[in-house]
């Protein structure tokens, strides 16, 4: 139940984190960087004991570097205490015990896509070190008072271990500074590591929620068009002017004008675009005030407003919200500014469930479509 808990507080605290994630750097697509992370958390050793009561807290320090988006290396320092028993002398025992490993980084989720804007990452741990453990006092005492228990080790004095690990960690956007994880790992140790034998290696493992600063970015640089250069016409020269004598003129003959009236149809299709924290007024009033223009010429036009919102930041709650009152505003804002007929405008908002754009920011939306028509009068000479 601890290890229950301990688990869904730190997914909580990554989803927490969630709507403050960046999208992808101006100065370019994200190339390398490096990073220094301290984890805490707990893990057991698995032996013949129940699991509740080998749980033991940890931590860890580790110092790594991203030679590409989806690769990277690290020094994983690791260690504490560590906890057995016997289950059936309901007697348990500690020890310390520290493991330093160099890690191979696998971000899958870089390695299968170029965007890198979504709050969460999905990376393959596995490495191998070693790892060394002393202080076992309370099984040399608890050996002494139960001469038959399967403690042959217990007086070793060589405790060092190899260490394999595999594990998987859920980490958010890696171009931010502060970053926070949630690793989960099983460790392959030596039959030594708590001195009981059991003719098989000794297995540890661990759950860490991490908080981590990265530092030292590298971007690659995206190639710009240079412009074409412009080619200067040659000089024109003009030539003599040429006298003409000018011919009479004759009096134009007069029509009279034919009217005859045509209908004309109409379509609209505008955008307005927010940006998060400030906007251009300027921009939303030219463009509603073309809508209102094209109702009132229109009489029978009827006009669609759309809201929309990106899916970069927030969360679909909020998102789902923004969008609806983007819409609305703008009818409202048809209606009583500008006198539109309130029964010929409709409102829908998608949220950030449709994306209009590949651009995200150009997601934060809204977009008006009306059809209509009108009568014109032709004047044909």
């Amino acid at each position: 139940m601890k290890t229950k808990r301990l688990l869904t507080t730190a997914l909580a605290a990554i989803l927490f984190a969630m709507p403050t994630m960046a999208q992808e750097s101006e100065q370019g697509k994200l190339k390398s960087y490096s990073f220094v992370e301290a984890q805490g958390g707990v893990h057991f050793t698995s032996t013949d004991a129940p699991i509740d009561k080998l749980l033991m807290p940890t931590a860890s320090l580790s110092f790594g570097h991203y030679f590409f988006p989806a690769v990277g290396l690290r020094l994983h320092v690791n260690g504490w205490q560590s906890k057995s028993g016997f289950d059936t002398l309901d007697k348990y025992y500690k020890w310390n015990y520290i493991t330093t490993d160099a890690d191979l980084l696998l971000n899958v989720s870089n390695l299968f896509s170029k965007n890198y804007s979504r709050p969460l990452n999905l990376i393959l741990v596995g490495g191998f070190g070693l790892t060394n453990a002393w202080n076992n006092d309370e099984l040399k005492d608890l050996r002494a008072a139960n001469p038959g228990i399967n403690t042959p080790l217990a007086w070793d004095k060589n405790r060092l271990s190899h260490n394999i690990r595999a594990g998987l960690r859920v980490e958010t956007n890696v171009t931010k500074p502060i970053g926070l994880s949630l690793e989960v790992a099983a460790n392959s140790l030596s039959d030594r590591f708590n001195s009981k034998t059991n003719d098989a290696d000794d297995w540890m493992f661990t759950a860490q929620l991490g908080l981590s600063f990265r530092f030292g970015y590298k971007y690659k640089k995206c190639s710009e068009k240079k412009p074409e250069p412009v080619v200067q016409p040659e000089p024109v020269v003009e030539p003599e002017p040429v006298v003409v004598q000018e011919p009479e003129p004759q009096k134009p003959i007069i029509r009279e004008p034919v009217k005859r009236e045509i209908t004309v149809n109409e379509t609209l299709h505008e955008e307005i675009f927010y940006v998060i924290c400030k906007s251009d007024p300027e921009v939303g009033v030219r463009q509603m005030q073309k809508v209102a223009d094209f109702m009132k010429r229109n009489a029978d036009a009827r006009v669609m407003i759309v809201g929309y919102a990106d899916k970069g930041t927030g969360n679909p709650t909020l998102n789902i919200g923004y969008s609806k009152k983007r819409a609305e505003n703008c009818r409202q804002e048809l209606i009583d500014k500008y006198g539109c007929d309130a029964s010929r405008i409709s409102v829908d908002y998608k949220g950030d469930t449709v994306q209009p754009f590949d651009e995200n920011d150009k997601n934060r939306c809204v977009i008006i479509d009306g059809k209509g028509s009108h009568t014109e009068t032709q004047i044909i000479q």
